[in-house]
């Protein structure tokens, strides 16, 4: 999918009305880990980059979506009831069926037939995917007031025994975002694209109707647990990323010096060196909070998006780059002047 929306063709533009971010309440280190898993002390840090990460004990999904979603409001300055759509954009939903959405707009406490509420999921890159759908949704004024919430525990699927190395990548968290209608802010350029050469690099196989529960028992329990190939990913980027980028900004007709923040999935403190070498970003212009709470999968993106405007990393009048890959494999980004 590749869209590109240049400055003039519209009078309403998408606007961060407000943003808000939540974690659970415990905190994890990688030291912690170690012994609870029977590692080596400094195994989990060396072989990850991350030191802490939070994780769900008394928290849920749904609560920990309500919790940012009620920060994004109130810096919003908005009631949840003038809310008319909500989409989540997780990777891993509450359950199959129904959709995570209305246990969301029931949380919030959101009347019946006040808003329509759905999901979204690219992954990784499920946030982005959805601010590209709100953009579409609120310049043709089928809404006014749109929440994103990103919403995830992968704690819950780990593959500790079979591969720490990638179980101690991830941390639990939320991001969410409140859309209105703006008169110069938006999406300047926008690409996606998909690479599924690579479908089993990342996957979590059970819950679907890939296996079935009752006739194969033991290839549902086996494929239970999130599995990662990391060579392949890193072949695959390696290949195609640089120059998906370098076509994404030629899109949006900038150059990288231009971009003030790249705002990017929080794969690995590794995986985002990676990224600014491959990609000729400054640290400076990559936001870079994994070492502190993990990969948070589709979170990531709107919880680092609220990060940066609460630090002050970013203001009005900047231009950011949404930036990242998911499973699938697919690559996306947005170029966006907020």
């Amino acid at each position: 999918m590749r869209n590109s929306i240049m400055s003039g063709s519209s009078k309403r533009w998408l606007k961060f009305a407000g943003t808000g971010r939540s974690l659970p309440k415990l905190a994890i280190s990688s030291d912690e880990l170690n012994k609870a898993h029977g590692l080596a002390p400094g195994y989990l840090q060396s072989a990850t980059g991350v030191k802490t990460r939070y994780v769900c004990s008394t928290e849920d999904q749904i609560e920990l979506g309500r919790q940012a979603a009620v920060k994004a409001l109130q810096s919003a300055g908005v009631e949840a009831q003038e809310i008319d759509m909500i989409i989540c954009a997780n990777a891993v939903p509450y359950q199959p069926i129904p959709a995570t959405a209305p246990a969301l707009q029931r949380a919030l406490g959101i009347n019946d037939g006040a808003c329509f509420a759905t999901d979204v999921n690219s992954t990784c890159l499920s946030f982005p995917v959805a601010l590209q759908f709100a953009q579409g949704l609120i310049q043709s004024e089928m809404y006014r007031t749109i929440l994103i919430v990103s919403s995830e525990v992968p704690s819950r699927a780990l593959p500790w025994k079979e591969a720490p190395a990638v179980a101690g990548l991830f941390g639990d968290g939320a991001g969410a975002a409140v859309l209105t209608a703006g008169d110069r802010a938006g999406i300047v350029a926008s690409k996606f694209t998909t690479l599924p050469s690579a479908y089993d690099a990342c996957s979590l196989s059970s819950g679907g109707t890939r296996f079935d529960f009752r006739n194969e028992f033991e290839l549902f329990s086996k494929h239970s647990v999130f599995m990662m190939d990391g060579k392949e990913l890193f072949r695959v980027t390696a290949r195609a990323f640089g120059s998906f980028v370098d076509q994404l900004l030629d899109d949006a007709g900038t150059q990288r010096h231009e971009i003030d923040r790249v705002i990017a999935h929080q794969a690995s403190p590794g995986g985002l060196a990676h990224m600014c070498k491959l990609c000729n970003f400054t640290n400076e212009q990559v936001i870079d909070i994994s070492a502190k709470v993990g990969n948070q999968v589709a979170a990531s993106i709107p919880f680092v998006l609220d990060y940066a405007f609460k630090q002050g990393l970013v203001s009005e009048g900047n231009r950011i780059l949404l930036l990242g890959t998911s499973a699938g494999v697919s690559f996306g980004g947005l170029v966006m002047d907020i």
